[in-house]
């Protein structure tokens, strides 16, 4: 898929801050003395706003029917990037402990097994196997599922977008939690379908966003624990950010460059 020029400046800021801030001598705090005096996650977007910031303790992940044999229906992204962003989004909710809840729709069947690399990441998360139920909100183990996490923000994924996440996204905003859909770990079968979903559940209230954008906004800073794995995991799932933090990584004093 082609890059927007925006998207490309975006990542260099963001891989360059990385780099600076981790070649620098500055260690993210590990230590629980250290992390209390250190960088606050913002509780919302200005001081004394309304908008609530997605934060590692106030969301949980919905990974919703990526299963193998859907994956064949995901025509917007190719296989290799969009599994990547799933299993991205998959070790961002880990790194950050955030509750994850994964719901799949006849396993048995042609849709096939959830996606192995996300099961390995996250053996742990409960699995709702839905009975045939379209909306996985309709599955009462689903709801009951989120709702003992105790989050309002859900952060939705999966396959189809304009199905399995719509219907979902659609139900939560009506049931008053706040729905936040991670795009580009949602496919469809063409950009047409994906965008037309997108617009539908814009229209109604959900956020639309990214995988980077999720990972960025829950890790808030980079002097958090998690600032040098979050590094490394964009380095791992996104080639464009690798290439311009090694690059930057290179050319720094600290690592042997000019």
């Amino acid at each position: 898929m082609q890059r927007s020029l925006l998207s490309i400046v975006a990542l260099t800021m963001c891989a360059t801050s990385a780099a600076l801030f981790l070649s620098s001598g500055n260690e993210p705090a590990n230590n629980a003395a250290a992390a209390q005096s250190g960088p606050q996650h913002p509780r919302t977007w200005a001081p004394g706003g309304k908008r609530e910031r997605l934060t590692p303790d106030n969301c949980v992940v919905a990974l919703i029917d990526h299963q193998t044999g859907l994956m064949n229906l995901v025509d917007n992204a190719t296989t290799t990037e969009f599994k990547s962003m799933v299993v991205g989004l998959a070790k961002t909710a880990k790194l950050h402990k955030v509750p994850v809840v994964i719901t799949t729709s006849a396993e048995s069947g042609a849709n096939g097994p959830f996606l192995p690399e996300v099961l390995q990441v996250l053996p742990d998360a409960p699995r709702i196997a839905r009975q045939g139920q379209i909306d996985a909100w309709d599955d009462a183990n689903f709801v009951k599922a989120i709702e003992q996490t105790g989050k309002k923000h859900v952060v939705m994924a999966g396959i189809t977008t304009d199905v399995c996440v719509a219907f979902a996204a659609l139900s939560a905003l009506e049931a008053g939690y706040h729905v936040y859909v991670v795009t580009d770990a949602s496919g469809s079968m063409n950009l047409a379908t994906q965008d037309a979903a997108i617009t539908r559940m814009a229209q109604a209230g959900a956020t639309i966003g990214t995988w980077f954008g999720f990972a960025c906004e829950l890790l808030s800073d980079w002097r958090h624990p998690e600032g040098a794995a979050s590094a490394q995991l964009f380095v791992e799932h996104m080639p464009a950010y690798a290439e311009v933090f090694h690059s930057h990584a290179a050319a720094s004093p600290k690592a042997g460059g000019r």
